[in-house]
């Protein structure tokens, strides 16, 4: 998958319902993967991801410093995938999309049905050739909500 919408024909959608309305069941992993990438960026670097658009470019700048440092891929993977997770965690609350499964991955699908891969597009990032920035700008349309 690149950067831009992705299409999944197997992805489910059933939903459990929450204190803040409905999530969907798989939403529960990269929900917990990206509040632990917040609280290792709050303890260990020091820097506030906050959940808006415009704390991905943080996020953007700490994959490329990662990257820069030679940090080996094993090393790197579980963090990227909290990268990823947090991105689409930033999609689902901006746009009001959702989370969704199928073949053992996990997309963001957007109001408008398209399915986006932030936590593939953390890996990019992490090869020179992605930005998490980037992606959700596309997602929300190209603009971030203040």
């Amino acid at each position: 998958m690149t950067g831009t919408a992705a299409t999944a024909t197997t992805a489910t959608t059933a939903t459990t319902g929450t204190q803040n309305g409905t999530r969907h069941h798989s939403a529960g992993k990269p929900v917990r993967w990206a509040a632990d990438a917040v609280g290792m960026m709050r303890e260990g670097a020091r820097v506030r991801l906050d959940y808006s658009a415009r704390s991905l470019w943080r996020v953007d700048r700490m994959i490329e410093e990662i990257r820069r440092e030679g940090t080996p891929w094993a090393a790197a993977e579980r963090v990227l995938r909290g990268f990823g997770a947090y991105a689409g965690e930033v999609i689902v609350r901006e746009s009001g999309g959702e989370w969704v499964s199928g073949g053992g991955d996990l997309w963001v699908r957007t109001p408008d049905g398209r399915l986006w891969d932030p936590i593939d597009e953390a890996r990019r990032c992490y090869a020179g050739e992605g930005s998490l920035r980037l992606l959700c700008l596309d997602a929300l349309g190209g603009f971030a909500p203040a």
